[in-house]
């Protein structure tokens, strides 16, 4: 070997390598002179990634007193996982579909992240292509990958206030500024337009719209996806749907996805299997590329698939059954899922509408109820997360304060408990409102009067 390198040294300028870098050969051994001063000491310090990323329920959850009322068992509805009591099982077609899929021995290698065509074959998807879908681990990094190819550090996204989480927590991370446009409780959680156009400008780069939403649980009209539309086509924006709550909508909605009804707007649609098919720990979500008028162009796709090859995220095994889980899982599943939903959101809505300080929104779908605290009329407590904290400590239930969602004074429910959970549940809600509630002087003098 040093033979063969040494008379390649001697043709070169002295003193220098091929690539105009200072060398010395010593006993046939090539390195720089110039040598960087060793370090005296340690010191490693973490990312500038990993500092600006946070949970904000998380953070906020371990910063609470959660300290249960020992004698009363707890009942958590703050977490939106909808296998957590063992209830609500996926249908059987669902699990036979994986069992099918391991017994086949195809799929216990790699698998690609694109052009999956057991997807692309699926019911009403509007694709035009194999290449406008994207597989990933979860809706999780479906929405990941969409807020990165479309956005730079420095760039501005639109996100729901309230909202979920996740949206902050990827933004930030990367340098993205976030902004919230406000959504509605007075109109069951619509989008505030003027609000939400006011705040873009020629750094905003991509549009969040969640339907059916977390944590309202919200259902957007055709006619209210269309001006949200309007809005995103005038300014030229692109919108991320995040859609993993589609078609879980109550009777008397109708679902609408963002790409049947957009004719310019190109749309990245993020999905999965967790919530409609009740199997959130499979994590297998997707990307669907919507793009008629080529706007993306082949760079978004490309750069979605080189954000896919990153890490080999969506599991093999689940990608064999899927064709089978789309197409085969029978409607009487999904009707009993949405059934029980709706029941339970209705009990919960009836109940909490009659205590005193409590203003419940009414749900169209997805599995969450947001609840308005009238503060003025608990004096004892700051704000939503003292209210909900001194709610565990007596009663042993367990609300997410909206908070969380940057939504201050209001608390999510989760609406996938066993429904004598959910009864006793509203019935310790209303017992604690009760001892807890005060009328302002100004009701007071009404009821003098």
């Amino acid at each position: 070997m040093q033979k063969q390198i040494l008379p390649y040294l001697k043709e070169m300028p002295k003193g220098l390598n091929g690539n105009g870098i200072q060398h010395k050969t010593v006993k046939g051994s090539v390195y720089k002179s110039k040598q960087k001063s060793r370090r005296q000491r340690w010191n490693i310090r973490p990312s500038e990634m990993s500092i600006n990323t946070l949970n904000p329920i998380r953070a906020i959850v371990d910063g609470m007193k959660l300290t249960p009322n020992p004698e009363k068992p707890m009942i958590a509805l703050s977490i939106g996982d909808p296998t957590v009591f063992g209830n609500l099982p996926t249908d059987e077609k669902v699990t036979q579909a994986l069992k099918d899929a391991i017994d086949s021995n195809k799929y216990n290698g790699y698998a690609p992240s694109v052009e999956l065509e057991d997807i692309q074959t699926s019911k009403n998807l509007l694709l035009s292509s194999l290449q406008d879908v994207v597989l990933t681990s979860g809706c999780s990094q479906a929405i990941d990958l969409a807020i990165t190819v479309l956005c730079n550090p420095g760039d501005n996204i639109l996100i729901p206030c309230p909202g979920f989480s996740l949206y902050k927590t990827l933004a930030v991370s990367l340098g993205i500024q976030v902004k919230l446009y406000n959504l509605l409780p007075e109109k069951s959680w619509e989008v505030d337009l003027q609000h939400m156009e006011s705040l873009i400008d020629d750094r905003t780069t991509c549009l969040i719209i969640n339907n059916p939403s977390n944590p309202c649980g919200s259902v957007y009209s055709k006619e209210h996806l269309k001006n949200v539309l309007s809005v995103a086509s005038k300014n030229c924006i692109p919108i991320l749907a995040d859609e993993i709550y589609g078609d879980m909508v109550f009777p008397g909605c109708k679902y609408q996805s963002m790409a049947s009804l957009s004719s310019d707007v190109p749309i990245l649609a993020c999905g999965g299997l967790a919530k409609r098919w009740l199997v959130p720990g499979w994590r297998m979500g997707w990307i669907l590329i919507h793009d008629r008028n080529q706007i993306f162009g082949k760079e978004i796709r490309q750069g979605l698939v080189k954000l896919s090859q990153r890490i080999l995220g969506a599991c093999t095994i689940v990608q064999g059954a899927i064709e089978s889980i789309l197409n085969d899982t029978p409607q009487e599943f999904y009707y009993r899922t949405i059934s029980f939903l709706k029941s339970n959101s209705e009990i919960c809505f009836s109940e909490l509408s009659t205590v005193p300080g409590l203003t419940p929104v009414l749900p169209a779908g997805a599995m969450y109820l947001m609840v308005g605290i009238e503060m003025e009329h608990f004096p004892e407590f700051q704000n939503d997360v003292q209210f909900t904290e001194h709610l565990v400590t007596e009663q042993s239930v367990f609300c997410l304060p909206a908070t969380a969602f940057e939504y201050p004074n209001y608390f999510r429910i989760v609406v996938t408990v066993p429904e004598e959970m959910m009864v006793e549940a509203c019935a310790r809600i209303r017992e604690f409102c009760q001892r807890h509630y005060r009328p302002c002087s100004q009701d007071s003098n009404e009821l003098d009067q």
